[in-house]
């Protein structure tokens, strides 16, 4: 405002302001809009519209080619005494037994052991890190490759040393702990970032003082840097679960869910029954409850560590 609209204003006048209507707020409310309109699209395209239609599928008995028949909440009904899907359960609580606390061990040992000041420590780094990025197809040929009873370089290994070969993939009682074995190798790496970015924010103060007053290198870890550490603890656990109850690129590249049904998932169990045996309601409910548990998964772990304060969300 000039010197002269000053001067010539009148007392009592009040300067206009502008309304939420105004041309210029609603270009540009335009244009934010037009900047996220996308990415909203796409997550209602890929996540909140087909969850919908799974629920309602799952409340329906269809093959893919019929007219859906409404059948209510049979298929849950159906879920619950389902033989077949019990043993998938089982075996996918076996191979998250195997996987996450050996996922979570393994992750934080590599972690403090590269967290140091050591010759090429990049170059490790990078190389603990390249497993995660494999596709599953590569590591299920690697797997093949090398747990084959006939072939595979393992047995090839045990036999050079003197000892019998195992059965490995087909054998019923050593599939699965092969199958944890290898995504071990690929997953592992999650862990290890996390962990590692989790021991650099950590002030070097800290197990300074513990070291000045009398505590060896294991009690300064134990005492001091992992109590820091629950937290993260938390999440990865919370997060290799799921992955664990979601297996199933390495069980479809490798053994299908042979042998004899030895490492049949709850995933793989709802792929078989949505593709094979064309029962897309009872597929889309086996998925809902799948969700229903790692939900309850999720919340109970997140309240338990909230009112034991270790926090982690």
């Amino acid at each position: 405002m000039t010197a002269t609209d000053v001067a010539t204003r009148r007392p009592g006048t009040v300067r206009p302001t502008r309304r939420p209507g105004h041309p210029r707020r609603v270009r540009d409310g335009l244009t934010g809009w037009g900047f996220v309109a996308p990415a909203t699209l796409i997550v209602l395209g890929l996540s909140i519209f087909p969850a919908v239609w799974a629920f309602l599928l799952s409340l329906q008995d269809w093959n893919g080619f019929s007219t859906p028949e409404a059948v209510g909440f049979d298929n849950y009904r159906e879920m619950a005494a389902d033989p077949d899907l019990g043993g998938a359960a089982l075996h996918t609580l076996l191979y998250t037994a195997l996987f996450v606390p050996a996922s979570v061990l393994l992750g934080l040992g590599l972690a403090v052991a590269l967290n140091r000041r050591i010759v090429l420590v990049g170059l490790y780094r990078t190389l603990i890190f390249l497993p995660f990025v494999v596709s599953a197809a590569a590591t299920g040929i690697l797997t093949t490759y090398l747990f084959n009873p006939q072939f595979g370089l393992v047995n090839n290994v045990l036999r050079a040393i003197g000892l019998p070969p195992q059965g490995w993939l087909e054998d019923p009682n050593q599939a699965m702990v092969v199958l944890a074995i290898m995504s071990l190798w690929g997953q592992a790496a999650f862990t290890t970032v996390i962990y590692l970015a989790a021991l650099q924010d950590i002030p070097a103060e800290l197990t300074e003082a513990a070291r000045v007053d009398g505590a060896n290198r294991w009690q300064s870890f134990w005492h001091v840097t992992f109590p820091q550490l629950a937290p993260v603890t938390v999440f990865v656990s919370i997060w290799q679960t799921i992955q664990a109850i979601q297996l199933f690129d390495l069980v479809y590249t490798t053994t299908r869910g042979g042998p004899l049904g030895a490492t049949e998932t709850i995933v793989y169990y709802l792929w078989t029954s949505a593709f094979k045996d064309l029962e897309f309601g009872y597929a889309s409910a086996v998925a809902y409850g799948l969700f229903a548990v790692t939900l309850a998964i999720t919340i109970g772990v997140t309240i338990y560590s909230r009112r034991s304060t270790v926090g982690g969300f």
